[in-house]
């Protein structure tokens, strides 16, 4: 029986992937004492007893575990952005194409995708694999996002115990509005394009919940909706963790997936104009459930054990 080990077990991704880990049958869930989590010598020998060991850090901190896992034998699963475009790491979106699944299976090192990032790929990345769209589209995109995603933080500001019931915080508030934000180099990288979105992430007041909309013109492209609706259907029909549908009336709430750790993608508009939009939990499909998908197939288990999937 494999023997995981979470690295960062007391931040936000951490808790949740332990709580989920915590209850399987079919591998072995390895701690530490809370007094040796800073402790690298105590890290790097449960590292040494892990078949796997998920980096759960930011991302300073999980470059430094990748250096401290080496020669433990450990397999790495890092859930921050530190090694998502590195040299030597595998793509941890086993739906992005027919063999990533089995290069993750594979891998001995495997980087968890963003949580803004997941959206735009999954929309995207099968229109440039299908000869759709051409890798210097200029792509607009806006995600709303849970306020879990920031992290303890911004968890401690949204929960505080003083606020009002009609402070600032109750209107989404855009951010990162330097056009530099972190997920950026994955979604280049991953959905074949040849340079970054403009892109406008939105914190929403309540915890968890992502809706990330793209605006495509299709009548430049020479594309019709029903062309669009058919590349996601094909790139996706063999995975549980996702579905397709177009004109999902009425549009589901940015939340509608808290809790789930699947991905609805949806295509709204006519032959000339399309919203492409994905629906997920930012701390399911936009994180621990991902990270939960990696390690199943890393550890060669099925691929959906323990994720929670709407059907």
């Amino acid at each position: 029986m494999a023997t995981v080990f979470i690295d960062g077990e007391s931040g936000t991704t951490g808790l949740r992937l332990k709580a989920r880990l915590a209850t399987r049958s079919d591998l072995t869930l390895l701690s530490i004492p809370a007094e040796c989590r800073r402790d690298p010598a105590a890290r790097r020998e449960a590292m040494a007893k892990a078949d796997l060991t998920v980096l759960c850090l930011p991302d300073a901190a999980a470059r430094e575990a990748v250096v401290l896992a080496e020669g433990t034998g450990t397999r790495v699963l890092d859930a921050s952005s530190a090694h998502r475009v590195a040299e030597g790491w595998v793509y941890g979106m086993p739906e992005l194409n027919a063999l990533q699944a089995t290069k993750i299976q594979n891998a001995n090192r495997v980087s968890v995708p963003g949580c803004h990032a997941t959206g735009m790929i999954m929309l995207t990345a099968p229109l440039r694999q299908q000869g759709l769209m051409p890798a210097d589209t200029t792509l607009t995109v806006t995600s709303f996002t849970g306020y879990t995603g920031g992290g303890k933080a911004m968890i401690a500001t949204y929960e505080a115990a003083d606020r009002t019931s009609h402070d600032d915080l109750t209107l989404p508030r855009p951010y990162a509005l330097g056009q530099l934000h972190k997920h950026l180099p994955e979604v280049v990288r991953y959905s074949a394009i040849s340079h970054a979105p403009v892109f406008m992430p939105i914190v929403c007041d309540t915890p968890c919940g992502m809706l990330v909309s793209i605006g495509l013109d299709i009548g430049v492209l020479g594309l019709k909706k029903d062309d669009v609706v058919a590349a996601l259907n094909h790139a996706y029909a063999p995975y549980e963790t996702v579905s397709v549908s177009a004109d999902d009336e009425p549009l589901p709430p940015m939340n509608a997936y808290a809790g789930r750790d699947d991905i609805r993608l949806m295509v709204y508009g006519n032959d000339e104009r399309l919203t492409l939009m994905a629906l997920y939990d930012n701390l399911g499909k936009g994180a621990s459930g991902t990270a939960l998908q990696c390690i199943n197939v890393m550890l060669g288990l099925e691929p959906t054990t323990g994720l929670v999937l709407g059907h």
